[in-house]
């Protein structure tokens, strides 16, 4: 039977250092962090994302500015709020909410984010400061993936890994992530052969598809390591990409849904905020 990794007790304890440092912050150069959060229409789910983010925020002691605007808003709109958040000295972080409307393309606007304060690690220059083995801002939930392995003691050094599912916010960067902790990492999408196979084989799983209990108890090799990245609401409630009970019978550590990945994204957001401020000023928060 496998335990279940406790991502919502690792995320409280990151998020009191992320306080601790934002208040230590604010001492010294007299204003917290700042954080700006821009949300597009008016998504449900979005809207809940934006409002545990700012819940979160006031917890840590990071200032948050939320920008709501229309569904109808343009692109050439969007960009200038953008551009107006790059100059503001009290914003160290912008988050646009994803996903957008429609009728708006989410690669330049996230291309108008000034690289130092993309606290969400998704512009190019930070992507590739991590491919380069360099990162500066990496990915909240691929960062938060690493910080329960470690706390869980699981060194990706010299194991198989597999991660399913290619996307620029999940899949790729944690596969670099993993290749940097030594893993030999294995990408695994939908034209993949053979899937249940390849997930066999790995000494770690990362699931992020979004496709309910999409992978099996068979999948899962005897001590592996499960982290299911998937938040999928369906009738039953919120499902991950893993079939849970199952894996449980053959996983070693195994992350739940709702209670594992997704605290830690957040916790990781925190900490790139505050982490963001202080290289912004040429300090590092030590976080």
């Amino acid at each position: 039977m496998a335990e279940i990794i406790d991502g919502k007790a690792i995320a409280m304890a990151r998020r009191e250092i992320a306080a601790k440092r934002a208040a230590e912050f604010a001492a010294r150069y007299g204003r917290p962090p700042g954080l700006a959060v821009v949300l597009v229409g008016d998504d449900p789910a979005s809207a809940v994302y934006v409002k545990n983010k700012k819940r979160a925020c006031a917890d840590a002691g990071i200032a948050s500015l939320e920008i709501l605007l229309d569904a109808s808003t343009t692109q050439e709109e969007l960009v200038s709020h953008i551009e107006r958040l790059n100059e503001e000295d009290g914003v160290d972080g912008i988050l646009v909410q994803l996903p957008l409307p429609a009728h708006l393309d989410s690669r330049d606007v996230l291309l108008a984010i000034d690289p130092a304060k993309d606290v969400d690690g998704f512009h190019p220059y930070n992507l590739g400061g991590l491919l380069a083995g360099e990162p500066s801002i990496v990915p909240c939930t691929p960062a938060g993936i690493m910080r329960l392995l470690e706390e869980y003691g699981v060194s990706p050094s010299g194991k198989d890994a597999v991660v399913l599912g290619r996307s620029t916010i999940v899949g790729k960067p944690m596969a670099l992530l993993l290749m940097m902790g030594n893993a030999t990492v294995t990408i695994c999408h939908s034209k993949t052969r053979d899937l249940p196979a390849k997930a066999a084989s790995a000494d770690i799983l990362v699931a992020a598809v979004g496709r309910p209990e999409f992978v099996r108890g068979s999948w899962i090799k005897p001590g592996a390591v499960v982290i299911d990245v998937g938040i999928n609401r369906t009738p039953d409630g919120l499902k991950g990409d893993v079939h849970f009970q199952e894996a449980l019978e053959r996983a070693s550590l195994i992350t739940p849904v709702p209670g594992g990945v997704g605290p830690m994204t957040v916790a990781m957001l925190l900490e790139n905020t505050v982490e963001a401020a202080y290289r912004r000023i040429g300090r590092s928060p030590g976080l």
